[in-house]
């Protein structure tokens, strides 16, 4: 019975997906690999001795989550999204300080990354509250519940201090939360407060770095006393409002009000995030508005990276003749700007199939969530590709200039065991969710 039950499952799975991203960790391998490699062409690195282990880990651990049936994922979900909010609490007090953040867990050389594995966890246990509660559809309270589920690893995380990681749960609760019916009307203002809290972080730099002849008025919302009034001012208004709303009914009043608070939040929230970013991670920020104005440190990332992309042309210098790389012009070279090597190494053409193998795993992944008979699943295959597609936008972003440099791993192409690992246990659980469509009905 057993037997059989395997037998049914791995002949509905969708083995595409399992190719591809099969293929893409054999390339990582191969091109961490690449980046151990000097300028004497001596190998100098054992990193892709650990990335093959940890893709055989991960292999196994696919599999195995696609034969897990999709009930025990669910019934068991939420003991897994404590377990790591206790990994991520034991984190921030006994983790490794590891380039700036406490992130890390381990004995000796081995070590983990419990923010990685919160992700999956997060995903699994949103994707089960809301789908049990799939009746209270636009419900202001199972807004809230699940909204308090994704920020509670955010705060943890963002605390290491990793913001590059904690802002992954952004949306990644927008992609579960639309596909499982949170009013609109939330997830409106959840993107108008991200889009303001981004905007006041920027806006000193952009004001100060960017701009030849800076604009005297902006300097309200940053500078005291200056933006304490413009705190006053916006509580008076969001005051107001409200009393009209409730006085003479009309919708304006409410939008009016909507506005002020994500106005009000979105300063104050900016205002304390500026004020706990060190020094490296805010100077990220100023260098990509112009990463000249330090070329020599926050900026040389970027610039090397354009460099190297550029400078392999089409066709590319060939695999393991890639010079930015081997003179080791490029930092984090096998984890951030794995793309930059892979771009040097093969050209626009390897770089284009590279995108290519993406799409394709995010195109099938959107046809399993159209095959899902039951919320749990469309909720949990909604948030691996969408974090995936995160991940993907926002690695690639940053090696050509165009994304802030977060820290975000390129699934299955950059060096990390805990990253890989944990992408294929969320492939797993979209498979099975896939393959074990028929077994659960939507409500």
């Amino acid at each position: 019975m057993i037997i059989a039950n395997i037998k049914s499952v791995l002949s509905k799975t969708d083995w595409l997906i399992i190719i591809i991203s099969t293929l893409l960790t054999i390339s990582g391998i191969l091109f961490v690999y690449s980046s151990g490699i000097n300028a004497s062409g001596v190998l100098v690195s054992d990193e892709y001795l650990k990335q093959i282990f940890w893709a055989i880990i991960s292999f196994l651990l696919l599999i195995s989550f696609l034969l897990v049936k999709q009930k025990l994922v669910f019934e068991y979900s939420f003991i897994i999204y404590v377990f790591f909010i206790i990994l991520l609490f034991y984190t921030l007090v006994f983790g490794r300080v590891v380039n700036g953040s406490r992130s890390w867990i381990g004995v000796g050389s081995f070590g983990i990354q419990p923010s990685e594995f919160a992700k999956i966890s997060t995903i699994i246990f949103l994707s089960k509250y809301l789908s049990s509660t799939i009746h209270e559809a636009g419900s202001f309270r199972r807004f809230v519940i699940s909204g308090l589920i994704v920020l509670l690893p955010f705060i943890l995380i963002a605390m290491q201090p990793d913001f590059g990681t904690a802002i992954v749960f952004i949306p990644l609760y927008l992609f579960i939360a639309f596909f499982l019916k949170i009013n609109l009307k939330y997830l409106y203002f959840l993107v108008g407060l991200a889009a303001t809290i981004i905007l006041f972080i920027l806006l000193p730099l952009w004001q100060n770095l960017a701009l030849e002849k800076p604009i005297d008025i902006l300097r309200i919302f940053y500078e005291t006393p200056f933006v304490i009034y413009v705190y006053i001012l916006g509580t008076v208004i969001m005051l107001l409002s409200l009393l009209g709303y409730f006085y003479f009914k009309k919708k304006y009043y409410f939008w009016i009000f909507s506005s002020a608070v994500i106005f009000i939040i979105g300063l104050g929230v900016a205002n304390l995030i500026s004020g706990l970013l060190k020094d490296y991670q805010m100077m990220r920020l100023i260098v990509f508005f112009d990463p000249h104005i330090d070329e020599h440190g926050s900026g040389w990332h970027i610039l090397q990276s354009l460099t190297a992309i550029g400078s392999g042309g089409l066709t590319g210098k060939g695999f393991l003749l890639g010079t930015h790389s081997h003179y080791r012009y490029l930092p984090t070279q096998s984890t951030d700007f794995i793309f930059s090597i892979i771009s040097e190494e093969l050209g626009f053409l390897g770089a284009g199939i590279i995108i290519f193998a993406y799409f394709i795993l995010v195109i099938r992944l959107f046809i399993i969530m159209n095959r899902t008979r039951d919320y749990f699943s469309l909720g949990m295959v909604s948030g691996i590709s969408g974090l995936l597609v995160f991940h993907f936008v926002v690695n690639v972003g940053m090696t050509i200039g165009i994304m802030p440099i977060t820290g975000i791993p390129l699934w299955f192409l950059s060096y990390g065991g805990s990253a890989l690992v944990a992408i294929n246990i969320g492939l797993g659980c979209a498979l099975s969710a896939g393959a074990r469509r028929f077994e659960i009905e939507r409500n």
